[in-house]
Protein backbone atom coordinates (compact mmCIF):
# COMPACT_ATOMS: atom_id res chain seq x y z
CA UNK A 1 0.00 0.00 0.00
CA UNK A 2 1.28 3.61 -0.99
CA UNK A 3 2.36 5.39 2.36
CA UNK A 4 0.46 9.03 2.96
CA UNK A 5 3.16 10.21 4.86
CA UNK A 6 5.74 9.37 2.03
CA UNK A 7 3.33 10.33 -0.22
CA UNK A 8 2.84 13.95 1.33
CA UNK A 9 6.73 14.63 2.06
CA UNK A 10 7.45 13.95 -2.06
CA UNK A 11 5.47 16.38 -2.63
CA UNK A 12 6.34 18.98 -0.24
CA UNK A 13 9.78 18.69 -1.89
CA UNK A 14 8.22 18.77 -5.50
CA UNK A 15 6.35 22.11 -4.68
CA UNK A 16 10.15 23.15 -3.05
CA UNK A 17 11.66 22.07 -6.12
CA UNK A 18 9.31 24.30 -8.30
CA UNK A 19 9.79 26.82 -5.82
CA UNK A 20 13.41 26.21 -6.43
CA UNK A 21 13.40 26.70 -10.34
CA UNK A 22 11.23 29.70 -10.01
CA UNK A 23 14.54 31.65 -8.09
CA UNK A 24 16.57 30.00 -10.22
CA UNK A 25 14.82 31.33 -13.49
CA UNK A 26 15.18 34.60 -12.02
CA UNK A 27 18.67 34.79 -10.73
CA UNK A 28 19.54 33.69 -14.49
CA UNK A 29 17.67 36.80 -15.91
CA UNK A 30 19.41 39.02 -13.09
CA UNK A 31 22.71 37.89 -14.08
CA UNK A 32 21.97 38.60 -17.95
CA UNK A 33 20.83 41.88 -16.84
CA UNK A 34 24.42 42.51 -15.14
CA UNK A 35 25.45 41.34 -18.43
CA UNK A 36 24.08 43.65 -20.57
CA UNK A 37 25.17 46.82 -17.92
CA UNK A 38 28.65 45.22 -18.48
CA UNK A 39 28.80 45.10 -21.47
CA UNK A 40 26.86 48.72 -22.34
CA UNK A 41 29.70 50.23 -20.01
CA UNK A 42 32.53 48.31 -22.31
CA UNK A 43 33.51 46.00 -19.78
CA UNK A 44 35.97 43.23 -21.16
CA UNK A 45 36.42 41.24 -17.72
CA UNK A 46 32.72 39.66 -16.75
CA UNK A 47 34.26 37.05 -13.86
CA UNK A 48 35.15 39.07 -10.48
CA UNK A 49 36.62 36.65 -8.01
CA UNK A 50 36.64 38.70 -4.86
CA UNK A 51 32.43 38.86 -5.72
CA UNK A 52 32.42 34.96 -5.68
CA UNK A 53 34.69 34.75 -2.95
CA UNK A 54 32.21 37.25 -0.97
CA UNK A 55 29.57 35.04 -2.23
CA UNK A 56 30.28 31.72 -1.47
CA UNK A 57 31.36 32.66 1.96
CA UNK A 58 28.35 34.77 3.10
CA UNK A 59 26.13 31.58 2.16
CA UNK A 60 28.18 28.86 4.15
CA UNK A 61 28.49 31.85 6.99
CA UNK A 62 24.11 32.00 6.62
CA UNK A 63 23.39 28.16 5.90
CA UNK A 64 20.55 26.88 8.00
CA UNK A 65 21.60 23.33 7.54
CA UNK A 66 21.09 20.26 7.31
CA UNK A 67 23.21 20.62 4.27
CA UNK A 68 26.94 21.12 5.45
CA UNK A 69 28.33 24.87 4.29
CA UNK A 70 30.83 23.20 1.92
CA UNK A 71 27.99 21.10 0.39
CA UNK A 72 26.06 24.88 0.38
CA UNK A 73 29.45 26.18 -1.57
CA UNK A 74 29.66 23.84 -4.37
CA UNK A 75 25.95 23.79 -4.95
CA UNK A 76 26.45 27.76 -5.10
CA UNK A 77 29.79 27.92 -6.80
CA UNK A 78 27.54 25.62 -9.72
CA UNK A 79 24.58 28.22 -9.82
CA UNK A 80 27.14 31.18 -10.12
CA UNK A 81 29.51 28.88 -12.84
CA UNK A 82 25.81 28.70 -14.70
CA UNK A 83 24.98 32.22 -14.35
CA UNK A 84 28.29 33.63 -15.55
CA UNK A 85 27.81 31.35 -18.54
CA UNK A 86 24.53 33.43 -19.48
CA UNK A 87 26.98 36.75 -19.45
CA UNK A 88 30.16 35.18 -21.28
CA UNK A 89 31.61 31.71 -20.57
CA UNK A 90 34.40 31.58 -19.67
CA UNK A 91 37.97 30.04 -21.13
CA UNK A 92 40.30 28.02 -18.56
CA UNK A 93 43.26 26.93 -19.65
CA UNK A 94 45.00 23.56 -17.58
CA UNK A 95 46.90 20.79 -17.39
CA UNK A 96 45.53 18.33 -19.36
CA UNK A 97 45.18 16.32 -20.46
CA UNK A 98 40.97 15.40 -19.19
CA UNK A 99 41.29 13.85 -15.89
CA UNK A 100 43.95 15.27 -14.27
CA UNK A 101 43.85 16.84 -10.59
CA UNK A 102 44.50 20.73 -12.79
CA UNK A 103 40.79 19.52 -14.42
CA UNK A 104 39.15 18.60 -11.03
CA UNK A 105 41.03 22.27 -9.25
CA UNK A 106 39.25 24.30 -12.47
CA UNK A 107 36.27 22.65 -11.82
CA UNK A 108 35.88 23.70 -8.30
CA UNK A 109 36.82 26.82 -8.45
CA UNK A 110 34.38 28.17 -11.53
CA UNK A 111 32.19 25.27 -11.95
CA UNK A 112 30.98 23.08 -14.52
CA UNK A 113 29.48 25.85 -16.83
CA UNK A 114 33.68 27.05 -17.37
CA UNK A 115 35.01 26.13 -21.04
CA UNK A 116 38.31 23.87 -19.99
CA UNK A 117 40.77 24.25 -22.43
CA UNK A 118 43.50 21.05 -21.67
CA UNK A 119 47.47 21.94 -22.17
CA UNK A 120 50.55 19.60 -22.66
CA UNK A 121 52.23 21.64 -20.13
CA UNK A 122 52.46 24.86 -17.16
CA UNK A 123 54.33 26.95 -19.70
CA UNK A 124 51.75 26.18 -22.85
CA UNK A 125 48.83 27.65 -19.74
CA UNK A 126 50.64 30.59 -19.35
CA UNK A 127 51.88 31.37 -23.10
CA UNK A 128 47.39 31.09 -23.51
CA UNK A 129 46.45 33.36 -20.67
CA UNK A 130 49.38 35.83 -21.81
CA UNK A 131 48.26 35.87 -25.63
CA UNK A 132 44.82 36.36 -24.43
CA UNK A 133 44.01 32.65 -25.68
CA UNK A 134 42.23 32.11 -22.62
CA UNK A 135 40.77 34.08 -20.13
CA UNK A 136 42.46 32.29 -16.82
CA UNK A 137 44.98 29.32 -16.15
CA UNK A 138 45.12 26.91 -13.32
CA UNK A 139 48.82 25.76 -12.59
CA UNK A 140 50.10 23.79 -9.76
CA UNK A 141 52.30 25.84 -7.64
CA UNK A 142 52.76 23.32 -4.27
CA UNK A 143 52.15 19.93 -2.70
CA UNK A 144 51.63 19.43 0.90
CA UNK A 145 53.85 16.48 0.32
CA UNK A 146 56.24 17.20 -1.81
CA UNK A 147 56.56 20.46 -1.89
CA UNK A 148 56.89 23.32 -4.76
CA UNK A 149 56.37 22.95 -8.37
CA UNK A 150 59.23 25.21 -9.31
CA UNK A 151 58.16 25.56 -12.72
CA UNK A 152 55.37 27.20 -12.12
CA UNK A 153 57.60 29.61 -9.60
CA UNK A 154 59.32 30.41 -12.48
CA UNK A 155 57.14 31.31 -15.03
CA UNK A 156 55.08 33.58 -12.98
CA UNK A 157 58.60 35.08 -12.40
CA UNK A 158 58.75 35.69 -16.22
CA UNK A 159 55.23 36.51 -17.51
CA UNK A 160 53.55 39.73 -16.73
CA UNK A 161 50.10 37.89 -15.18
CA UNK A 162 48.72 38.48 -12.31
CA UNK A 163 47.56 35.75 -9.33
CA UNK A 164 43.66 36.24 -8.90
CA UNK A 165 42.78 33.60 -6.68
CA UNK A 166 43.53 30.21 -5.39
CA UNK A 167 41.69 26.43 -5.22
CA UNK A 168 43.54 23.56 -2.68
CA UNK A 169 42.31 20.49 -3.77
CA UNK A 170 42.81 16.55 -1.60
CA UNK A 171 44.52 14.99 -3.84
CA UNK A 172 42.95 11.26 -3.85
CA UNK A 173 45.29 8.63 -5.71
CA UNK A 174 43.65 5.21 -7.34
CA UNK A 175 44.98 2.25 -8.39
CA UNK A 176 42.65 1.53 -11.16
CA UNK A 177 43.07 -1.49 -13.85
CA UNK A 178 40.44 -3.50 -16.47
CA UNK A 179 42.49 -6.65 -14.60
CA UNK A 180 42.70 -8.24 -10.47
CA UNK A 181 44.82 -6.80 -8.46
CA UNK A 182 46.96 -10.00 -8.42
CA UNK A 183 47.39 -9.92 -12.21
CA UNK A 184 49.33 -6.66 -12.41
CA UNK A 185 52.42 -6.09 -13.63
CA UNK A 186 52.63 -2.63 -14.65
CA UNK A 187 51.72 0.01 -13.04
CA UNK A 188 51.38 3.42 -14.90
CA UNK A 189 52.28 6.59 -12.66
CA UNK A 190 53.10 10.22 -12.98
CA UNK A 191 56.32 10.72 -10.71
CA UNK A 192 55.18 13.00 -8.61
CA UNK A 193 52.55 10.58 -7.76
CA UNK A 194 54.65 7.91 -7.21
CA UNK A 195 56.24 9.50 -4.78
CA UNK A 196 53.34 10.51 -3.05
CA UNK A 197 52.48 6.40 -3.13
CA UNK A 198 56.04 5.32 -2.13
CA UNK A 199 55.25 3.19 0.85
CA UNK A 200 51.68 1.57 -0.60
CA UNK A 201 53.77 0.85 -3.86
CA UNK A 202 56.79 -0.65 -1.74
CA UNK A 203 54.02 -2.81 0.41
CA UNK A 204 51.27 -3.92 -1.95
CA UNK A 205 53.19 -4.23 -5.33
CA UNK A 206 56.70 -4.72 -4.61
CA UNK A 207 57.47 -6.30 -7.83
CA UNK A 208 55.66 -4.21 -10.22
CA UNK A 209 57.33 -2.10 -13.05
CA UNK A 210 56.69 1.55 -12.24
CA UNK A 211 56.43 3.38 -15.83
CA UNK A 212 56.67 6.78 -15.49
CA UNK A 213 54.03 9.16 -17.42
CA UNK A 214 53.43 12.78 -17.95
CA UNK A 215 50.13 12.81 -15.77
CA UNK A 216 47.32 10.70 -14.11
CA UNK A 217 45.11 10.98 -17.17
CA UNK A 218 47.67 9.18 -19.65
CA UNK A 219 48.40 6.57 -16.64
CA UNK A 220 44.64 5.97 -17.26
CA UNK A 221 44.76 5.81 -20.84
CA UNK A 222 47.85 3.65 -20.85
CA UNK A 223 46.68 1.09 -18.47
CA UNK A 224 43.28 0.93 -20.57
CA UNK A 225 45.26 -1.13 -23.17
CA UNK A 226 47.92 -2.97 -21.33
CA UNK A 227 46.14 -6.50 -19.75
CA UNK A 228 48.41 -6.68 -17.14
CA UNK A 229 48.82 -2.89 -16.51
CA UNK A 230 47.33 -0.72 -14.25
CA UNK A 231 47.47 3.04 -13.06
CA UNK A 232 47.19 4.99 -10.13
CA UNK A 233 44.93 7.76 -11.36
CA UNK A 234 41.74 10.17 -10.64
CA UNK A 235 38.27 8.70 -10.13
CA UNK A 236 37.59 11.01 -13.47
CA UNK A 237 40.17 9.39 -15.28
CA UNK A 238 39.23 6.22 -14.50
CA UNK A 239 35.59 6.82 -15.75
CA UNK A 240 37.06 8.07 -18.52
CA UNK A 241 38.87 5.27 -19.82
CA UNK A 242 36.39 2.24 -18.77
CA UNK A 243 38.88 1.51 -15.60
CA UNK A 244 37.84 0.21 -12.33
CA UNK A 245 38.89 1.14 -9.11
CA UNK A 246 40.64 -1.83 -7.67
CA UNK A 247 41.72 0.28 -3.93
CA UNK A 248 41.05 3.58 -3.12
CA UNK A 249 43.08 6.32 -1.49
CA UNK A 250 46.69 5.13 -1.80
CA UNK A 251 48.23 7.71 -1.07
CA UNK A 252 50.73 7.99 1.98
CA UNK A 253 49.58 11.05 3.68
CA UNK A 254 45.57 11.26 4.13
CA UNK A 255 46.18 14.82 4.49
CA UNK A 256 47.49 15.27 0.77
CA UNK A 257 46.42 18.37 -0.78
CA UNK A 258 47.96 20.32 -3.89
CA UNK A 259 47.57 24.13 -4.14
CA UNK A 260 47.15 25.35 -7.50
CA UNK A 261 46.90 29.29 -9.24
CA UNK A 262 44.28 31.07 -10.58
CA UNK A 263 46.04 33.16 -12.95
CA UNK A 264 44.93 36.23 -15.12
CA UNK A 265 45.21 39.93 -16.10
CA UNK A 266 42.97 41.17 -13.80
CA UNK A 267 43.31 42.37 -10.30
CA UNK A 268 40.66 41.76 -7.38
CA UNK A 269 40.13 44.42 -4.63
CA UNK A 270 39.88 43.67 -0.95
CA UNK A 271 37.37 40.90 0.86
CA UNK A 272 39.04 40.87 3.80
CA UNK A 273 39.73 37.40 3.04
CA UNK A 274 42.77 37.55 1.35
CA UNK A 275 46.44 36.80 0.91
CA UNK A 276 49.33 38.24 -1.55
CA UNK A 277 52.03 36.95 -3.31
CA UNK A 278 55.65 38.44 -3.74
CA UNK A 279 58.69 37.73 -4.81
CA UNK A 280 61.71 39.85 -3.87
CA UNK A 281 65.39 39.80 -3.77
CA UNK A 282 67.92 41.49 -1.61
CA UNK A 283 71.78 42.41 -2.07
CA UNK A 284 74.20 39.11 -1.62
CA UNK A 285 75.43 40.24 1.54
CA UNK A 286 74.91 38.86 5.33
CA UNK A 287 71.64 39.59 6.68
CA UNK A 288 69.98 40.55 3.39
CA UNK A 289 66.90 38.16 4.16
CA UNK A 290 66.35 39.47 7.87
CA UNK A 291 66.40 42.97 6.35
CA UNK A 292 63.73 42.49 3.87
CA UNK A 293 61.80 40.10 6.43
CA UNK A 294 61.81 42.83 9.25
CA UNK A 295 59.08 45.22 7.90
CA UNK A 296 56.68 42.39 7.61
CA UNK A 297 57.15 40.86 11.05
CA UNK A 298 57.50 44.77 13.00
CA UNK A 299 54.07 45.23 11.25
CA UNK A 300 52.17 42.07 12.80
CA UNK A 301 51.68 40.66 8.89
CA UNK A 302 51.62 36.87 9.03
CA UNK A 303 53.49 34.98 6.54
CA UNK A 304 51.95 31.37 5.24
CA UNK A 305 55.08 30.62 2.86
CA UNK A 306 58.13 31.30 1.49
CA UNK A 307 60.35 29.61 -0.72
CA UNK A 308 64.15 30.29 -2.05
CA UNK A 309 64.36 30.07 -6.24
CA UNK A 310 67.87 30.69 -8.11
CA UNK A 311 67.43 34.19 -9.37
CA UNK A 312 69.07 32.67 -12.56
CA UNK A 313 70.82 35.98 -13.25
CA UNK A 314 73.86 35.91 -11.65
CA UNK A 315 75.20 32.46 -10.41
CA UNK A 316 74.53 31.85 -6.23
CA UNK A 317 71.95 34.65 -6.10
CA UNK A 318 68.57 33.85 -5.15
CA UNK A 319 65.05 35.39 -4.93
CA UNK A 320 62.44 34.60 -2.38
CA UNK A 321 58.76 33.83 -3.22
CA UNK A 322 56.66 34.60 -0.20
CA UNK A 323 52.74 34.68 0.39
CA UNK A 324 51.14 36.92 3.23
CA UNK A 325 48.09 37.11 4.75
CA UNK A 326 46.39 40.26 3.36
CA UNK A 327 45.50 42.58 0.65
CA UNK A 328 48.20 44.61 -0.76
CA UNK A 329 45.57 48.15 -0.84
CA UNK A 330 44.70 47.12 3.05
CA UNK A 331 45.96 49.69 4.94
CA UNK A 332 47.85 47.58 7.33
CA UNK A 333 49.92 46.43 4.21
CA UNK A 334 50.76 48.61 1.85
CA UNK A 335 52.97 51.12 3.47
CA UNK A 336 54.91 47.79 4.27
CA UNK A 337 55.31 47.09 1.02
CA UNK A 338 56.17 50.47 0.16
CA UNK A 339 58.97 49.86 2.84
CA UNK A 340 59.85 45.99 1.12
CA UNK A 341 60.38 47.85 -2.43
CA UNK A 342 62.61 50.16 -0.71
CA UNK A 343 64.74 48.22 0.97
CA UNK A 344 64.91 45.08 -1.63
CA UNK A 345 66.66 45.29 -4.89
CA UNK A 346 63.71 43.47 -6.57
CA UNK A 347 60.08 43.13 -5.83
CA UNK A 348 57.17 42.38 -7.46
CA UNK A 349 53.86 41.69 -6.19
CA UNK A 350 52.68 38.91 -8.24
CA UNK A 351 48.80 39.52 -6.97
CA UNK A 352 46.26 39.87 -4.10
CA UNK A 353 43.39 37.00 -4.74
CA UNK A 354 40.86 35.80 -2.05
CA UNK A 355 42.27 32.68 -0.11
CA UNK A 356 40.10 29.30 -0.87
CA UNK A 357 36.83 29.33 0.49
CA UNK A 358 36.32 25.55 0.97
Amino acid sequence: MKNPELAALRKAIDQVDQQFLQLLGERGRLAQQVGAVKQAAGEVNFYHPDRESEILRRVMADNPGPFSSEQVAIIFREIISAGLALEQPLQVAYLGPAGTFSQIAAQKHFGRAAVLQPTAGIAEIFRLVDSDQARFGVVPVENSTEGSVNLSLDLLLDYPLQICGEVQLRIVHNLVAKVPISTVRRVYVHYQTRAQCRQWLATHLPQAELVDVASNAVAAERAATDADGSAISTTLAAEAYGLDILVAGIEDNPENTTRFLIIGKIHTRPTGNDKTSLVVAGANRPGSLHALLSPLADAGISLTRIESRPARSAIWEYVFYLDLLGHCQDAAIAPVLDVLAQQASFCRCLGSYPRAVF
